[in-house]
């Protein structure tokens, strides 16, 4: 990991405020759904991509039921069905 030499603090209700140039540049736009990763005293903060939960795959997403899946594992199932 690199430091971007950017310093926030946590405000009363725990939230911080990311920097609109890191936003800009990894792509994150407003209620863009982060994922919250912790090892030891290192938090990091990951744009959340739904996969699919048979092959882990993140191309052409389906939600069915509450499950993602993606069109490839539904052609699958598919064809045993």
């Amino acid at each position: 990991m690199k430091s971007t030499g950017i310093v926030r603090k946590v405000d009363e209700l725990g939230r911080i405020v990311l920097p609109i140039e890191l936003r800009r540049t990894l792509d994150i736009a407003e209620r863009d759904a982060l994922e919250i990763f912790v090892s030891e005293d290192t938090i990091m903060l990951k744009k959340y991509q739904p996969t699919c939960v048979f092959c882990d795959s993140a191309k052409n997403i389906i939600t069915y039921k509450g499950k993602n899946v993606c069109t490839s594992c539904i052609s699958s199932l598919a064809d045993k069905a």
